[in-house]
């Protein structure tokens, strides 16, 4: 769902068919992969072009051995106001299949790009996350939010259905009966209220969300990388599988696992009465 206007975005701000560069800020430092969605006077809401540059962000830190960690965030008020609708595209004539394949090739190759992401994804709200900008940071395997973050299932106001894989997501993290709750109707959640329904890992003032996404991003970079982005395929499979299965992924995991430099670096630092030091390999 996109930005509206009702939300403080000017009638003025168009989304050319080329985005800006700048509108997606890309650094890797210390192993950390920092992704900032950079179009504030539109509360990060995000172009076709965005979209398509984050997700393959995502792809080249998943497979790209430097990178062990990655952090997402935005600037300005929001952290995603959902996906820019004032488009052509958006509001065109459709012919049948048109949404459908929209949705299978955008929001959902989005959120799925962060599920499928082997290395930890943290998620530093700062500000608005509303739409397919709230299913973004409910994706991310640890979201931090500042005080002034607020999440809004805008869709029924619009007379929409979530997208993004929203449905999928919030009854796995909250339970069926408050995911319908936030969905019908689409009130704005606090940071406080996400956190207490566990949406959200931490609270914290807002000039501390930044140090701390930047903290939590460096203990995972100096962490077992491959045992982390096993553990995470695990736990994003553990709720659409019976016992026997999960069972069954769990000692596959173990065994891939024991075969890597850093399993065997953390039985040997054990035995050697020594901090490890994994290497990501």
């Amino acid at each position: 769902m996109g930005a509206d206007d009702d939300r403080g975005l000017p009638r003025s701000a168009r989304v050319p068919d080329d985005p800006d560069p700048s509108w997606v800020l890309h650094a890797v430092d210390d192993q950390v992969c920092r992704i900032t969605l950079n179009r504030p006077e539109a509360l990060n809401a995000l172009t076709p072009g965005q979209r398509e540059h984050v997700i393959r962000l995502l792809a080249d830190a998943s497979a790209d051995p430097e990178v062990r960690a990655v952090v997402l965030t935005g600037t300005g008020r929001g952290f995603c106001a959902g996906a820019d609708l004032r488009g052509g595209a958006a509001t065109g004539e459709r012919v049948p299949g048109d949404v459908a394949r929209t949705i299978r090739l955008g929001a959902q190759r989005l959120v799925a790009a962060v599920l499928d992401c082997e290395k930890p994804v943290i998620a530093a709200v700062n500000g608005t996350a509303a739409g397919l900008g709230a299913h973004l940071a409910f994706a991310c395997d640890l979201v931090l939010a500042a005080e002034s973050a607020t999440f809004i299932e805008v869709f029924a106001r619009r007379g929409l259905v979530p997208d993004g894989g929203g449905a999928h997501l919030l009854p796995r993290l909250i339970g069926p009966q408050r995911a319908k709750e936030l969905m019908f109707f689409g009130d704005a959640l606090a940071a406080s209220d996400a956190e207490r329904l566990g949406l959200v890992n931490r609270v914290l003032p807002d000039a501390e969300l930044d140090k701390t996404a930047r903290a939590w991003a460096a203990r995972l970079a100096t962490g077992p990388t491959r045992a982390l982005a096993l553990t995470k395929q695990l736990v994003n499979a553990s709720l659409d599988t019976d016992r026997a299965a999960a069972f069954a992924a769990e000692a596959a995991a173990q065994e891939i696992n024991m075969t890597t430099q850093d399993a065997r670096e953390g039985v040997r630092s054990f035995v050697e009465r020594r901090a490890p030091r994994y290497r990501g390999r």
